[in-house]
Parts: C-alpha cells; structure tokens; sequence
C-alpha cells in the first residue's frame, strides 16, 4: 500500500514536469505510451527513449529504412580488421561510424541522416534545425542494440513468432535462444557484396528467429560441419591450382584443413583404442 501510494505521488510529480517541458509539437503515440508506464518519465526526452526501448523491432524496421534512404559513401566497402575498423564480421557494418566517413554532429551514425528534436529522425516542427549535440536517432539507438544483442529482444520476437519454434514448429520452451537464420560468418563470406542497407537485413529482424536450445545446438553444429567442408574444398582447390598432385603429400595431416586434421587423428585414436580393446577381449 505504501509503495503504491508512492508510486502514484511520484507519476503525478513527473507527469507534471513532463507536461511543464513538453514542446508545442509532439508524437501523439510517444505521449500516450509514457503516459500509461508504471513509472512515467518525467522529461519528453527520456518519453521518446523509453518508446523506442520499448518497441526494438519497430525500431530495427525503420532503421533499415533510413539507411536505405541516405545509402553508404561513395565508394565504401565491408571490411574488417583494420585501424578503426570492427575487429569481426559479428559487428554490424556501419559505414557512417567509421573514421573515413565519420559524421558531424547532427547527423545519425548508424543511418547517416539528420537527427532532429529529441532525437527524433523527422523534422516534426518544420524549421529545418538539427540536434547540434546527437549523432544518433532515438530509434537507431534501440535498433544497434537489437543488432548486437538481439536476446534482448527475445521476448518481442517469442510474440512475433507465436511462441513457435522456427526450427521445428513446437511451442518454445524456457530456455529458447535467438539465432540467426543465416550464420553471419556465411555472410562475410557469400554477400559482402551487397549493398550496405541490404546487408542489414543480416543483424535485423528478417534474419533472425528464436529456436529451443537443442534445435540451436543441432543447427550450429550443421553450420559448423558446412563451414569445415567449405574450408577442406577451398584448401584443396588451392592445393590443385598450385600443380600440387601427389597424393601421398595431399593426405598429409600438415596439408590438410586444421579441422579436418583434428577431425581425423581423432576417428584414428578411437579406432586405435577400440582395436586395443578387441585385442585384449581375444586374449582372455
């Protein structure tokens, strides 16, 4: 009783300080939603933040379509490793934030168009005047978030898919994961290519699905199987092209892809063990 009493004196505090400092001009839906939290925000800035926190995959959508809208610089391609540069291929490509491209203060650096009032991605009041101090939408916020750490948002995605696995159609236990649909490292390797707004559609939610742990663990391990086999062909494939024929040296562990050569001298030291075992077994 005592915490709810609480509650209701602080909502009426903040409420009226967010009404005090509300502009002539704001989103209708923002307001709505702040007004109906348990704990409502007290400023239209932290109103529109908690909105788009609160809706990531509406967020993602209508990141991916700004970036769409304003494209990548001329001349820019995915890449990795180097100064200044994303270390892997799991770090979403983001041109706009890259020190080559870097952008002035006003403008988005994950979608590179122009940041308004509050953050927001429209210029609601007409006057044509950027935030001068925000590099980033409120939505693109919410939406980078879902990109590198899309369990965050599983609940929203649990909703999406009808608490249905995407693997195999069952209901989704507890201990449900969010992967994936295309592994990101087959992205680096089959659709750098792409234009950068289509190569969102990789972190966003066209790509990802929530899946029971087990389907998960059968999956990555396919994943994991393929990705050792692509490997193994374009060692080979290299080998062949270098005029490198000999069989003898091909079947070499040293020659052969890491895991392959792991893979093997493994089937041979069980093979070896369970010959010992036999050997022994015929004694007696």
């Amino acid at each position: 009783m005592a915490e709810t009493v609480w509650r209701m004196e602080r909502n009426a505090k903040a409420r009226a300080r967010l009404e005090r400092s509300l502009p002539a001009v704001f989103p209708a839906r923002v307001l709505a939603f702040a007004l109906s939290r348990p704990f409502v925000p007290p400023t239209p800035r932290l109103a529109v933040e908690s909105y788009w926190r609160h809706h990531p995959l509406r967020a993602d959508a209508l990141a991916r379509a700004l970036a769409a809208r304003t494209g990548a610089p001329e001349g820019w391609t995915w890449r990795i490793g180097l100064a200044g540069l994303p270390d892997t291929f799991r770090a979403p490509p983001a041109p706009w934030r890259e020190p080559a491209h870097a952008v002035e203060p006003g403008r988005c650096c994950v979608c590179g168009a122009a940041v308004y009032r509050l953050g927001w991605h429209r210029d609601l009041w007409g006057d044509g005047r950027l935030n001068r101090v925000a590099r980033w939408h409120s939505c693109c916020v919410a939406a980078w978030k879902l990109w590198t750490a899309p369990v965050g948002a599983l609940d929203a995605l649990k909703l999406r898919q009808r608490r249905r696995c995407a693997e195999t159609g069952g209901r989704l236990l507890r201990g449900a994961e969010v992967d994936h649909r295309v592994p990101l490292f087959a992205v680096w390797r089959d659709h750098r290519d792409k234009p950068w707004p289509d190569l969102l559609d990789y972190w966003g939610v066209p790509n990802l699905a929530v899946v029971n742990r087990t389907a998960h663990a059968g999956k990555t391990a396919s994943e994991a199987t393929q990705r050792a086999l692509h490997r193994g062909s374009r060692n080979d494939t290299t080998h062949d092209s270098q005029g490198c024929h000999d069989t003898a040296v091909t079947k070499h562990p040293r020659n052969r892809p890491p895991l392959l050569a792991e893979a093997s001298e493994l089937v041979a030291a069980v093979g070896a063990r369970g010959k010992g075992h036999h050997d022994r077994i015929r004694e007696r």
